[in-house]
């Protein structure tokens, strides 16, 4: 899961493995595998550095197991 912000400045918390594109039309817009849209505040580039930190830390604990 991962933190982003909506352009009213709420918050909300998107499931990673349901992304299926990211796009900047301008504004950053988050597609899920289910359809659903979502136009965030954050950069394109920000949004993977989240994805690949959520990933290192599933990883990481799967892996003491």
């Amino acid at each position: 899961m991962i933190q982003v912000t909506r352009l009213n400045n709420t918050k909300l918390v998107i499931n990673a493995d349901l992304i299926e594109i990211i796009e900047a039309l301008p504004d950053t817009t988050i597609t899920l595998t289910t359809g659903k849209k979502f136009v965030v505040k954050e950069s394109i580039e920000e949004i993977i550095r989240r994805i690949i930190i959520y990933k290192k830390a599933i990883y990481g604990v799967l892996e003491e197991y």
